[in-house]
């Protein structure tokens, strides 16, 4: 298995020569990059895909249950990255084929009026008169954090993600990040895990930033989110097992499923809601001059959007289906994402650069938290739920395996 293991990481880094995001991160052997020259095509790549797949189901069965596990997720990340091929070779899936192709998962699809009771729900509860988006909009507008208190608010958010995680989950030593202020991307924040125990971690100021960002951030890109998932499969799989396909990231595969959606659960893990809301209202709040009295409300009128978060997935359905246009797109997630003209805008530039990935978030986080409550890490519970985590950040498990 470690020669096909190889043959794994080698063909994922000659199709990111054909694709500029299919390498999320690596940090292998650097005579294993291929020479910029030497760029393979397409159909060779689908070749020797083909022939690793088979080398792979050919394996002979292992008895450890580990090792079941690695077999079963490298066959995954194969059967996805020639799904990544036909795609570049100009081949078209719909939305739910292609999330299904490169994921191992279909997001559930629900009505326009699924959100519109969401929204007749906050019309009752938000101040004033007039459309629900505008009233949301000018809500929030009250809790965004001034550009010059930005980087104190999100430092004490990630001390505080930091603590906490490493109260339950044994981190490699050394391990740390750095911060950067990034624009002009589609994406609100990035992890570039670098190897090492090491992360580089974007912030996009474009648009404005509100209070809540800044736990969901530090959770989601640092503590316990790709941060620590990243530094633990390095820990467990490539050093304690040397498993080298770990040291590759393929962006578009069953991988980002289980990365996204343990990210997206882990802000919940490191911060159950009352616990965030204190914190945020005793700590955050004052440092970014924003009226501590007021996070109950603040958090109790996300409470209700969040129940619009799959309105994206919608919208990215039917645009990327042909079935609505890039302005109605637009609008749609204006109204039913509650998301103002230019952070819709941004939106669909990222359906537009990573098509189905958007189910991810909130499918995958969906998936995690059913699979990490089912083995009894419910929020009453909370060790046995940050074990369950624990686990689930360092072991290979294909998202169907959630289920």
């Amino acid at each position: 298995m470690d020669d096909l293991a190889a043959a794994y990481v080698k063909l994922v880094l000659a199709v990111g020569q054909h694709d500029p995001d299919y390498v999320d991160a690596y940090y292998g052997p650097e005579h294993w990059k291929p020479p910029s020259g030497a760029l393979r095509s397409i159909r060779e790549l689908r070749e020797q895909t083909a022939r690793l797949l088979d080398g792979i189901s050919a394996a002979p069965p292992a008895p450890d249950p580990m090792d079941v596990l690695r077999r079963d997720y490298l066959l995954g990340q194969v059967r996805a990255m020639d799904a990544r091929l036909r795609m570049l070779s100009g081949e078209r899936f719909t939305f739910d084929e292609e999330s299904r192709a490169l994921y191992d998962a279909v997001a559930p699809t629900h009505a326009e009026d699924y959100f519109a009771r969401t929204l007749s729900d906050l019309d009752a509860r938000l101040p004033g008169t007039g459309p629900v988006p505008e009233r949301h909009e000018a809500f929030k507008r009250q809790f965004v954090v001034a550009p010059d208190r930005l980087d104190r608010v999100f430092g004490a958010a990630i001390d505080a993600c930091r603590t906490r995680t490493r109260d339950h989950l044994a981190l490699p030593a050394g391990e740390r990040f750095t911060v950067e202020y990034v624009t002009g991307k589609s994406w609100s924040g990035y992890n570039w895990y670098q190897g090492g125990a090491t992360s580089l971690i974007q912030v996009n100021t474009d648009l404005p930033i509100y209070i809540d960002r800044a736990i969901d951030l530090a959770a989601h890109e640092g503590y316990p989110g790709h941060h620590v998932y990243n530094a633990l499969l390095e820990e467990h799989l490539v050093r304690g097992r040397g498993w080298i396909e770990f040291t590759v990231y393929a962006l578009f595969s069953p991988q980002s499923l289980i990365a996204e959606g343990t990210a997206n659960f882990g802000i919940d893990v490191a911060f159950p809601g009352p616990e965030r809301v204190a914190f945020e209202r005793d700590h955050l709040f004052p440092l970014a001059g924003l009226e501590p009295a007021r996070a109950e409300d603040y958090y109790a009128t996300l409470a209700l959007t969040d129940r619009l978060a799959y309105a994206g997935n919608e919208a990215a359905r039917q645009y990327l289906d042909g079935r609505m246009s890039r302005e109605a797109a637009v609008a749609w997630l204006e109204t039913y994402a509650l998301q103002p003209r230019a952070r819709a805008e941004q939106r669909v530039r990222f359906f537009d650069q990573y098509r189905s990935y958007v189910i991810n978030y909130n499918l995958g986080k969906d998936l995690v938290r059913a699979y990490i409550e089912a083995r009894g890490g419910t929020a009453e519970y909370p060790a046995r739920r940050w074990a369950e985590f624990g686990a689930l950040l360092s072991t290979p498990r294909l998202p169907s395996a959630l289920i």
